[in-house]
């Protein structure tokens, strides 16, 4: 599929093969809890350098329909969740880097449309 529509889980099977990788799936068995919530919308913050990129690879991998996941997650503490095989690779994901897009630009306001 595309980068941004059901992207597939290369970046997080990457994080998995690091040797500093820190498991932190049980923050999917808490998305997976609110998931057909009001409480849905979430907003995972964390200082510089605390692994929000990492965190936004790990929650596309799992939700993405783009890829099969399955064994990635399985040796993770998510497995052992009874909602672990109901949402992996269920949903349509939209994966949008907001560096990735600034850094193609020279400067910030050339992001930004102006209305007139």
């Amino acid at each position: 599929m595309g980068t941004y529509l059901n992207p597939s889980n290369d970046k997080f099977k990457e994080a998995l093969n690091s040797e500093v990788y820190v498991d932190k799936s049980e923050l999917i068995k808490y998305t997976n809890k609110v998931i057909h919530t009001t409480q849905k919308c979430l907003c995972v913050s964390r200082p510089r350098r605390f692994g929000k990129s990492i965190t936004a690879d790990m929650l596309a991998a799992y939700y993405s329909k783009g890829c099969d996941s399955i064994e990635l997650f399985s040796r993770l503490r998510i497995a052992a969740e009874e909602s672990f095989k109901k949402y992996i690779n269920q949903y349509d994901t939209i994966f949008l880097n907001m560096q990735e897009f600034l850094s193609q630009s020279n400067n910030f306001s050339g992001n930004i449309k102006k209305k007139k």
